[in-house]
């Protein structure tokens, strides 16, 4: 479990492609792999994976190697990130940690595409398309993990096609820890929705839906 808030970028360092996976290796500042251990898992844009290696890079960088299977590659961001790309990336969290953001499983349930960006002087907008099985999770100021970063949803809007886009208000600090500040048009982001979201959402449609079925056949 993660917390959405992202506690460093890291740079992706090398990419080996094998047969339906590929190990990628990125570098992060050398106090993120203090006490880690081989096997921990670390999200990487929001997708829970596992460290199976580690070591010291030089004086201020680590390095930490990931498998990532084609299922993953298939269904986030992942499989399009290129030596250089920024990643961003937050350890575990553990009993008793302050929850900045709200609780983040790392598992991605859909991508989203970046169709505006407004920058000014204090902030960011940023406006997001995402298909329409999706947008009865998306209520404005309610929570979403966007390449794994906690952020309150802004203004959403119904398409004709029946797809969702919504806004996100950057701070400048937010975008100063993330990769969210280098997004361009046409990029896809992990988005991961807020479990208590759609629990809440699911329940509801299904008392409703048994409900009408109850009382259709009441009336017949």
């Amino acid at each position: 479990m993660f917390t959405g808030i992202v506690q460093s970028t890291g740079q992706v360092n090398s990419i080996k492609i094998g047969d339906n996976f590929k190990h990628i290796e990125i570098l992060v500042p050398i106090q993120f792999i203090n006490n880690l251990e081989t096997g921990a898992s670390v999200a990487n844009n929001g997708v829970c994976l596992t460290a199976v290696n580690f070591a010291k890079f030089d004086a201020n960088t680590a390095v930490i190697g990931f498998d990532v299977i084609d299922e993953t590659l298939r269904l986030t961001n992942l499989d399009a990130i290129k030596e250089n790309s920024l990643i961003n990336v937050e350890r575990s969290m553990k009993a008793g940690d302050e929850i900045g953001g709200h609780i983040v499983s790392g598992h991605i349930h859909t991508m989203a595409s970046l169709v505006e960006r407004i920058d000014s002087t204090d902030n960011c907008q940023l406006k997001f398309a995402i298909k329409s099985e999706w947008k009865k999770y998306i209520f404005a100021k309610g929570f979403i993990a966007v390449n794994g970063a906690s952020l309150t949803l802004g203004e959403v809007e119904t398409l004709d096609n029946g797809d969702c886009e919504f806004l996100l208000h950057l701070i400048p600090e937010t975008l100063e820890r993330t990769n969210l500040s280098v997004l361009t048009l046409g990029d896809n982001v992990n988005i991961e929705i807020d479990q208590q979201t759609m629990t809440i959402v699911d329940s509801i449609e299904r008392i409703m839906s048994e409900r009408l079925l109850t009382e259709g056949s009441l009336n017949v």
